[in-house]
């Protein structure tokens, strides 16, 4: 089977658990993103390894784990917001942990760990607050987190397609070289276009805010692809892990989502 069949299989595979889970129930799609969360810190880690950096893995994933599960149940109003003060707790066990390690450069470890944290566990966890950014119990509209990813799919399966036909002046040939100027523009115009589509069927915002949200995406997915070939790049491998065939690991599979979240979670919060 070729590259593209495989790549193409995984990707449907994938796309539709993703929107089973979000359609179907908030816990489902915790639980499929907690499991993401865990994954995707293994890879990161492994990644960091492999440039002789030596993260607590083991404190590192457990302390994502509790990041991502107290967000998700405060968002699903089944804990109160004090409790994600417990993540301070993990917080200072990576400290006293790296103690008992005898492992050289442990500011370089700690520093490490707390970045696999930010960079994979925390735009996960802000996913949990798309469907109800306002708070509201009982409330869990699928709709906004469906079109997030869709706007995401789309921007990123365009660049790759328009890239491919048509691409010709390299978008950061030091960091990705085969990631051009007219597959990102191409993805990102494809990106407004299903904004305006996705407003006349998912109306809790309005067109308006489904175009910001697209151009979000555009921007910020576009760097998160660069920003996750860039660390590839400095540890010369090809993709963060083998999890998902024909598009590599979690991260591979998501980088996109991860840059984009924050700034999307932060928008709909003001916005509400």
């Amino acid at each position: 089977m070729s590259n593209l069949a495989t790549r193409t299989i995984t990707g449907i595979v994938l796309v539709a658990l993703v929107i089973a889970a979000t359609v179907t129930d908030q816990h489902l799609f915790a639980l499929l993103f907690l499991i993401f969360t865990m994954v995707g810190l293994w890879e990161f880690y492994t990644l960091v390894e492999k440039a002789g950096i030596l993260p607590n893995k083991t404190a590192g994933i457990f302390a994502g784990m509790v990041l991502f599960a107290t967000n998700a149940m405060v968002a699903m109003n089944m804990m109160n917001i004090e409790w994600l003060l417990i993540n301070f707790v993990c917080i200072f066990l990576i400290f006293l942990l790296e103690l008992y390690r005898n492992n050289p450069n442990p500011f370089t470890n700690i520093a490490f760990t707390f970045f696999g944290l930010l960079y994979v566990a925390v735009p996960f966890s802000l996913l949990n607050y798309f469907p109800n950014p306002a708070f509201i119990p009982g409330v869990y509209h699928s709709s906004l987190l469906l079109g997030f990813f869709f706007l995401v799919w789309v921007n990123e399966t365009g660049a790759f397609l328009i890239g491919s036909v048509i691409g010709r002046h390299s978008l950061f040939e030091r960091v990705s070289p085969k990631k051009t100027w007219e597959g990102a523009i191409g993805g990102g115009i494809l990106g407004l276009v299903s904004a305006w589509v996705i407003a006349m069927h998912y109306t809790h915002i309005s067109l308006r805010d489904w175009l910001v949200v697209a151009l979000m995406v555009f921007v910020f997915g576009t760097y998160g692809d660069l920003f996750a070939s860039m660390f590839k790049r400095s540890v010369g491998i090809k993709d963060y892990g083998s999890i998902l065939p024909g598009h590599g690991g979690v991260i591979d599979r998501f980088d996109g989502v991860i840059m984009a979240a924050p700034f999307v979670f932060v928008y709909l919060l003001m916005m509400y």
